[in-house]
């Protein structure tokens, strides 16, 4: 059974059915970290489409900033072909909704990988940057560093070291965990506002508590949104196998 068979063979934990259709796409997640922090949602509201609601837990928006790495990223039928297939990426993103789907919106994604970068923004409208990033591990710990270097486009960055914290678990239905990581879907827009969904699927997030310590973090400045004083909430994940579907029009 092949890795991606593998994957589909598991889909009872999905929070609605298997999209139709083959995958189109297939990769892997490594060295993982989820950062999040609660924030007002009329902070974010205006930020995301019309088209779209702003999924809340409790009453609260929440903004990740998630740096991890990839791998083994191939069309399906084709072979991975590395460094093209082997790069690291570092998001900004917040939780929405459309057609009882929850899902992610980007509000950023930088990546070390120009052709990368190019094919996303063309083929599923993600707002990719450019970045000069390095990810090394050392033992279980992952120093991770990361700068925009897209033209024209404002900044952004990340330094620091993360590592795990304790045995992996799956997170609960109902949890904050599972509603701020077990999302099989990510929305995105064209420049006419028209919205795209784009499924995805992989196994049951495999979390660990984290702990962090960051040097720089400078992510959301680009959208205009302050982080609030307080200490993010740290997930850690070692490694996700993911296939994808091609973006679908989401009709208003």
């Amino acid at each position: 059974m092949s890795v991606a068979e593998k994957i589909l063979d598991q889909a009872d934990h999905r929070p609605y059915p298997l999209p139709g259709g083959p995958w189109v796409l297939a990769m892997s997640w490594h060295e993982l970290l989820f950062m999040h922090w609660p924030v007002p949602a009329e902070a974010l509201r205006s930020l995301i489409p019309p088209a779209l609601e702003l999924d809340t837990f409790d009453g609260d928006a929440w903004l990740g900033v998630v740096p991890f790495r990839m791998s083994g990223v191939r069309p399906r039928f084709l072979p991975a072909v590395p460094p093209l297939s082997d790069f690291p990426e570092l998001n900004l993103r917040t939780y929405v909704t459309a057609g009882g789907k929850p899902g992610i919106w980007f509000f950023s994604l930088d990546a070390h990988n120009p052709v990368a970068v190019r094919l996303a923004r063309a083929t599923f409208k993600l707002p990719y940057y450019d970045a000069d990033i390095s990810c090394r591990v050392q033992g279980e710990e992952v120093r991770y560093a990361g700068v925009r270097t897209h033209r024209n486009a404002p900044p952004a960055e990340f330094r620091g070291r993360y590592k795990p914290a304790g045995e992996a678990f799956g997170s609960r239905p109902g949890s904050l965990e599972h509603f701020l990581t077990e999302r099989y879907c990510l929305y995105s827009a064209d420049g006419r506002g028209r919205v795209r969904r784009g499924d995805i699927h992989h196994e049951l997030w495999p979390l660990q508590r984290a702990e962090v310590e960051t040097e720089r973090l400078e992510m959301t400045a680009q959208i205009g949104v302050g982080l609030p004083d307080t200490e993010p909430l740290l997930h850690y994940a070692h490694r996700l196998d993911v296939v994808a579907w091609p973006p679908r029009r989401v009709e208003p």
